[in-house]
């Protein structure tokens, strides 16, 4: 995806993401952040796009944290993000492509590391957002949200302080069944290796049509992997960074993990 892209699925997100919030209204709780109501979302994710705002800017020079959000509640709130999330926004928009400032995960550009880091952080937290109406979340370009478990993958994953251990060591296949792989051919797919070193990730690309076969068993993979995550990019996104549970959703196939083991510590390392 083109840092165009990006930017443009940032405006759609966070315009999204405000209208839940403000639909829900402060006090709802968000399902997958138990200590958090909406009001909380809505200070972290303001919070969020003002320090980005500062590095694509040029305003923030080195490391920083991000700025403490006001004493706002209700309606003030909602548009207090809803000026950040613009501003951000208009920030990208205009930033020269040559964008020299502080990133934390390997990226063509910083650029391209700001476009996109927010624009997946924004659509999580929309899907936060959504769900604290208690209904499911809007639909999610399977592109963008392949893109996304790539980043979550190959860059969040791939830090050395993740939590992602274990003896005996695992392995995890994630195959998408609606998204293209790198070289536009097949279905993007990893391949994960957790262990008691730094996790490792492998991007493949899947050659079976659908989720496995006809009845209901996920492709066939050499070697055999621990865990099996096969269906829509979308679904397999909001799984893999818990917002939505596995084994919740008809069209994700989860094989075998029948103990429930990768499960457990993959929501023990990414709890929000």
């Amino acid at each position: 995806m083109e840092i165009t892209d990006f930017a443009e699925m940032l405006r759609r997100e966070g315009r999204l993401l405000a209208d839940a919030a403000d639909r829900a209204g402060p006090d709802a709780s968000v399902p997958a952040c138990p200590d958090w109501q909406v009001r909380d979302l809505l200070a972290h994710i303001g919070s969020v796009h003002r320090w980005a705002t500062g590095y694509v800017t040029g305003a923030s020079e080195g490391r920083t944290r991000p700025p403490a959000a006001p004493d706002l509640d209700g309606a003030e709130l909602v548009e207090w993000v809803r000026d950040g999330h613009r501003a951000l926004v208009d920030a990208l928009d205009a930033a020269p492509a040559d964008l020299a400032c502080w990133t934390f995960l390997s990226a063509p550009s910083p650029l391209a590391f700001w476009a996109r880091r927010q624009a997946h952080e924004t659509a999580m937290h929309r899907i936060d957002a959504e769900t604290a109406l208690g209904e499911g979340f809007s639909a999610l370009d399977p592109a963008f949200a392949a893109d996304g478990i790539d980043e979550l993958l190959t860059g969040f994953l791939a830090r050395d302080r993740g939590r992602a251990r274990t003896a005996p060591a695992k392995e995890l296949y994630i195959r998408t069944t609606d998204a293209p792989g790198l070289d536009g051919s097949g279905n993007a797919a990893w391949r994960v290796r957790l262990s008691d070193a730094p996790p490792h990730t492998e991007r493949v690309t899947a050659t079976g049509e659908g989720a496995g076969s006809a009845d209901g068993t996920p492709e066939a993979v050499d070697p055999a992997p621990d865990c099996v995550l096969e269906g829509p990019a979308a679904d397999l996104y909001a799984m893999l960074w818990n917002r939505l549970p596995w084994q919740s959703s008809a069209a994700v196939t989860v094989k075998p993990d029948d103990d429930g083991s990768s499960h457990r510590l993959w929501q023990e390392a990414f709890t929000v």
